[in-house]
């Protein structure tokens, strides 16, 4: 699952602009949890990228309206394209979301100890998702809110949780917005696009509410995740996700 994650304008503008061409807007936010508004990339009705705040739980325009009653801020991959919720999303109305890296929690000695993952150069990650619109069609209130697709953990990532983020690497982004590109399933991979580190952190993050840099202070040295070429041919030669 993916239930946290740091989102800074600084390296998200770089990675941005190398993209896109465009800046983070911020703002900071170290411990983005879900139901909060997060800024989301997509391509325009125009085509054009455009990046757009919007509600991380999604909504989809078919329902009554917003609601916390189904889990809604992860959308697992092997069964998006057959949802209710998330398969109209799923052919038409793909996304990326840019963080800085993830928080996942591992269960040690009968306690869930609290990672954050990023990668190892800091450069920022492309996290696939799924967006939708919402409309009251009695108060014309208006509601656009995304879901981050997930798939199984790769190798190096299963000792710490048995599912990830789908991340990107820059190409696949560009490819994964395009809603005229009818192989974008072939994206979906337990991969890691470029190295990483599972950095060790404090408890301090389990809160919600914490918002700071002290959300991502290492307690431990990181923990590295070979990932990009190294990880994909280790993938393909006899590594397989957890289930």
């Amino acid at each position: 699952m993916c239930g946290r994650f740091n989102v800074t304008s600084d390296p998200l503008t770089v990675l941005l602009m190398e993209l896109v061409g465009l800046a983070h807007p911020g703002p900071d936010n170290f411990n983005a949890a879900p139901t909060e508004t997060i800024p989301v990339l997509r391509l325009s009705e125009s085509g054009e990228p455009e990046i757009v705040p919007m509600r991380w739980w999604l909504t989809p325009y078919w329902s009554k309206g917003p609601s916390t009653k189904y889990s809604m801020f992860n959308a697992k991959s092997e069964t998006a394209a057959s949802s209710p919720a998330f398969r109209e999303p799923f052919r038409k109305r793909r996304c990326v979301v840019p963080v800085s890296g993830f928080y996942e929690w591992a269960r040690q000695n009968n306690q869930k100890l609290p990672y954050y993952i990023r990668p190892h150069d800091e450069s920022g990650l492309l996290l696939a998702g799924l967006w939708d619109r919402w409309r009251n069609p009695e108060t014309d209130e208006r509601l656009e809110s995304f879901t981050v697709l997930t798939v199984p953990a790769a190798p190096e990532m299963s000792p710490i949780h048995n599912r990830q983020p789908l991340m990107l690497s820059m190409e696949d982004a560009r490819h994964w917005m395009d809603p005229t590109n009818a192989d974008f399933e072939s994206l979906i991979s337990s991969t890691l696009p470029v190295a990483m580190d599972a950095v060790p952190v404090s408890s301090y993050v389990n809160n919600a509410r914490h918002k700071d840099a002290r959300c991502v202070e290492p307690i431990g040295a990181p923990v590295p995740l070979e990932g990009g070429a190294a990880g994909a041919a280790a993938t393909e030669t006899g590594g397989s996700s957890a289930p």
